[in-house]
């Protein structure tokens, strides 16, 4: 009687006598020191323990056997060859040679998919080990079996999916037919770090040429562009100079014209428009003369630049181009210090709150007066008469560049405590909180209410003197739930968070309006909610339908499940909880 041990051996439990165990220890030990200095040790070692337990589950199959004996280790030794039946490569040998000395012979080749040769799936380099022919035969019939009607694609794709990958060691010496034995996994690692040191050197062979040549190129192209500059780059900067001389100079005109027609135009009115309104009106003169300086002196250095590289000239001294950038840095220090001063002055933010009741009316129409608004200086000076009734002026819609971001935006809300009521509020912003609560006094706005019609007016006014800082009203109009609402084609673009314009589309007419209604969940389209109220009526029903169908054929199972997944849609899409509904039947 001999003590049993269990082992795990490549993932495999297998029961040993403790004799065979000891022999098995000290053979693995002597083939885990012999692959020690190689880079890959453990991946070799593990399918070698993978090769050792498949040939011991073997023996223990043929014999019809539970446990392994001595025997049976020193047939699976045998089979496998110890590491000194074989010649090892010289000590100290840098370059792996292949051993000529080894006891190697052709096993049975199973056919696998090579990935290390692959050039699309590695199908045709695994069909070549298999067959001992060369690869790219191999590669050329495919290409020729494509034009056969096709059929070389698909007998392609067919190996691709049945054909396995070489992955492991072992499986890559299976598909060349080597002996799963240590001469084999020698002759295998020899081979690899042998193609290693091959690609290495082909790398550094064509490397060196590479490193030398493109040395030579750019040593040859800074000479050339030397030769260049000296001989015809000369005459080609020349003509570029000239032309920027003279784009040069025209600019500067237009810049100088342009400064002077603007000094024509600037007027008190002009800082009623935007950007113009954002400057103060003390430093506007300061503003405008330094920008003209930041804007013409590099444009005139760039000029006189110009004329010394055409025509081999200084145009100017040095005392004046000291002259110049000290002008220049002077205009260039005023415009950032008034653009911060400017900035600063929108560091606070201010609100004002305005509420006004109104009369809770079942239907309330919005519509925007687009006469524009005028102040009582404004008649004066454009001669309006206040009797004529009859004529009225009516605004642009049109942001333009110098159109004051002073545009409306109108909310629509659930009233929660079920009043009618319109809460208009004016924000600004300003250097202290107190100068940007005067901003926001200084807006101005209108509306008018009659009757069920609220018509606001598209734009706010600041009053007289009154300076841009990011003034902007916002109208909340709360309403009770089912208080109708007709919203004009005027006000789509001031009406904010609808799809008003998709609501127009829903109602499928040539009407100037659209029609919503307040619920629990918010403004609605009147025309969406009927839709899909029709939506939800046609899903009731055909709830109701599967249900009869349900019950009259309990016998087909694949048609109940299809019916009862049916089910399952038609409630998500009506919003019934399905398992609420399974505990309720």
């Amino acid at each position: 009687m001999e003590k049993t041990i269990i082992i795990n051996i490549g993932n495999t439990i297998i029961h040993i006598e403790e004799s065979a165990y000891e022999l098995l220890k000290a053979y693995l030990n002597e083939v885990k020191q012999h692959f020690a200095n190689h880079a890959d040790d453990l991946e070799i070692v593990t399918d070698i323990e993978n090769r050792i337990a498949e040939l011991l589950f073997e023996q223990l199959e043929e014999q019809k056997k539970q446990v392994v004996d001595t025997a049976n280790v020193n047939f699976v030794i045998a089979q496998m060859g110890r590491v000194q039946d074989f010649d090892m490569a010289e000590e100290g040998e840098e370059e792996p040679v292949v051993n000529t000395a080894y006891q190697y012979q052709i096993t049975d080749k199973k056919l696998y998919r090579d990935m290390d040769e692959r050039v699309i799936a590695g199908v045709c380099a695994g069909i070549a080990h298999y067959l001992n022919f060369e690869a790219r035969w191999i590669r050329i019939a495919a290409i020729l079996s494509v034009f056969i009607g096709g059929s070389g694609l698909l007998v392609y794709a067919l190996l691709w999916i049945i054909m396995p990958k070489a992955k492991s060691r072992i499986e890559k010496m299976e598909m060349k037919g080597e002996p799963a034995n240590l001469q084999g996994f020698q002759k295998n690692l020899d081979e690899e770090l042998l193609a290693v040191k091959e690609r290495l050197t082909e790398v550094n062979k064509h490397a060196q040429p590479l490193i030398t040549k493109f040395g030579n190129f750019v040593g040859e192209f800074f000479e050339w562009l030397g030769r260049f500059m000296a001989g015809t780059g000369k005459v080609i900067f020349k003509i570029i100079a000239i032309f920027i001389v003279i784009f040069g100079v025209l600019f500067l005109l237009a810049l100088i014209i342009g400064t002077a027609a603007f000094q024509g135009f600037w007027d008190a009115s002009i800082y009623e428009f935007f950007p113009f309104s954002i400057i103060n009106e003390g430093n506007r003169g300061v503003i405008l003369f330094s920008a003209f300086i930041v804007c013409f002196i590099p444009i005139l250095a760039l000029v006189l630049f110009s004329i010394r590289v055409a025509f081999s000239k200084q145009a100017i001294n040095k005392t004046l181009s000291f002259a110049l950038l000290i002008i220049w840095l002077a205009g260039a220090a005023t415009v950032g210090y008034q653009a911060a001063k400017i900035s600063s002055e929108f560091k606070q933010h201010a609100e004002l709150t305005e509420t006004t009741e109104l009369k809770t009316l079942p239907t309330y129409i919005i519509d925007i007066d687009r006469s524009k608004y005028f102040s009582k200086e404004d008649s004066v000076a454009y001669h309006i008469d206040g009797n004529q009734r009859n004529k009225i002026v009516i605004d642009d819609f049109e942001d333009g560049p110098f159109v004051s971001p002073n545009n409306v935006r109108i909310n629509i809300i659930k009233s929660e405590t079920g009043v009618t009521r319109l809460v208009q509020k004016f924000e600004s912003q300003g250097k202290t909180f107190q100068s940007a609560l005067q901003n926001a006094q200084n807006i101005s706005y209108t509306y008018t209410a009659k009757e069920s019609s609220l018509i606001f007016n598209p734009r706010f006014q600041l009053r007289k003197g009154s300076i841009w800082r990011n003034q902007e009203v916002w109208i909340n109009l709360e309403i009770p739930v089912g208080t109708k609402v007709i919203i004009k084609e005027d006000s789509y673009r001031y009406i904010n968070n609808y799809g008003t314009w998709d609501c127009a589309d829903k109602e499928n007419d040539s009407n100037d309006y659209s029609t919503w209604i307040m619920t629990e969940d918010g403004l609605r389209c009147v025309a969406q909610l009927k839709e899909e109220a029709v939506k939800k009526q046609k899903l009731e029903q055909e709830l109701s339908d599967l249900k009869v169908l349900q019950k009259q054929k309990p016998v087909d199972s694949v048609y109940q499940d299809s019916v009862s997944n049916r089910i399952r849609e038609v409630k998500q899409e009506l919003g019934i909880n399905i398992e609420e509904n399974q505990d309720n039947q």
